[in-house]
């Protein structure tokens, strides 16, 4: 199972970025799906996930702001980011699970300037 996260960059605070993960090795439409973030010294957290029949959920502080999707036809996952703030800024991590494992993207920093 490979994921390949691409998407991130520098974007100043009220900007927007699109987030990709191209996911291989796996039935991709049947697997739930989620980003997570990890700030400077901070734990990486859960940003929002997308369930194999497209049920969203946010963490609280992105909600309304960033929207998750999936094209399963291309193995594809999502992260719009709209309404960018410094506080977002962070490495962000595409992630399921898969065969009784885990598996993560390499990663796409996110720097969001005030």
């Amino acid at each position: 199972v490979q994921l390949q996260a691409s998407g991130g960059g520098l974007v100043q605070a009220g900007g927007s970025l699109r987030l990709s993960c191209k996911a291989t090795g796996i039935n991709f439409k049947l697997h739930n799906m989620e980003w997570y973030r990890q700030g400077p010294g901070q734990e990486r957290e859960l940003v929002a996930s997308i369930s194999s029949d497209s049920n969203t959920e946010y963490k609280a502080s992105v909600t309304g702001r960033f929207a998750i999707t999936r094209d399963n036809v291309w193995r594809m996952l999502y992260l719009q980011m709209d309404s960018l703030k410094p506080e977002d800024t962070a490495v962000y991590y595409c992630h399921t699970r898969a065969r009784g494992s885990e598996f993560w993207g390499q990663g796409t920093m996110v720097t969001v300037s005030s």
